[in-house]
């Protein structure tokens, strides 16, 4: 008697506890309510503007939009760049050299309507992509919030957040989120994806916690 008693308690807690264990992994992968925004995003309106190649940022955009909602918004070229890596290397340097800002397709009425920016964009050459500077140009920020965010090739971010900030002087500039993407020019495209996106998800939620967007 006294050995089946036991056999039930340790079979009870056995399965007590692989339910709080799907519980908390179940919490951890909810999507942010507006309930979970922290008090900088509680009534503010939210742009999402993002630079993609490989579509390595686009995803890390798509994860800070599921956090935070907000309208996102791909910055697409007037003439994208050429498919061909190199071709386009030489072409962002040479852009880079003489200070040349590539037109955009993207246009973004209202701007003077949102409170908070996130820009997103790969390292390139180690520096603000040209097609970001063109967006900062074209549009003024001062007295927004704007929050960067990067995929880069295990270089970092070079000198592309002190560049953002050079460019918008007059705002708010938040801690910035940056990982690994691809490695273009080694043949490895989007990588943002299976347990490398999961990863990526949590660091995000844990990013967007410590700049208090969430609680």
């Amino acid at each position: 008697m006294k050995v089946k008693t036991l056999y039930w308690f340790v079979l009870s807690l056995s399965l007590f506890i692989s339910s709080c264990s799907r519980a908390e992994e179940s919490a951890a992968d909810t999507i942010t309510s507006p309930q979970n925004q922290g008090d900088l995003l509680q009534g503010k309106k939210v742009l999402i503007v993002y630079l993609s190649r490989t579509k390595n940022t686009k995803t890390l955009a798509e994860i800070i939009h599921r956090k935070i909602s907000g309208d996102l918004v791909p910055l697409e070229l007037e003439t994208p760049y050429p498919e061909h890596y190199q071709t386009t290397v030489d072409q962002v340097a040479q852009e880079n050299r003489t200070g040349y800002l590539p037109p955009l397709k993207t246009k973004i009425d209202g701007m003077e309507t949102y409170d908070m920016v996130f820009i997103g964009f790969p390292t390139w050459g180690m520096q603000l992509p040209p097609p970001v500077k063109s967006f900062l140009m074209q549009h003024n920020l001062a007295g927004k919030t704007v929050i960067p965010f990067n995929t880069n090739a295990a270089y970092g971010i070079g000198s592309s957040f002190e560049t953002l900030s050079q460019l918008c002087p007059k705002s708010k500039i938040l801690e910035g989120y940056t990982t690994k993407g691809g490695v273009e020019r080694d043949g490895i495209f989007f990588v943002m994806e299976g347990e490398k996106e999961k990863r990526v998800e949590k660091e995000v939620q844990q990013w967007l916690t410590n700049i208090a967007l969430l609680k």
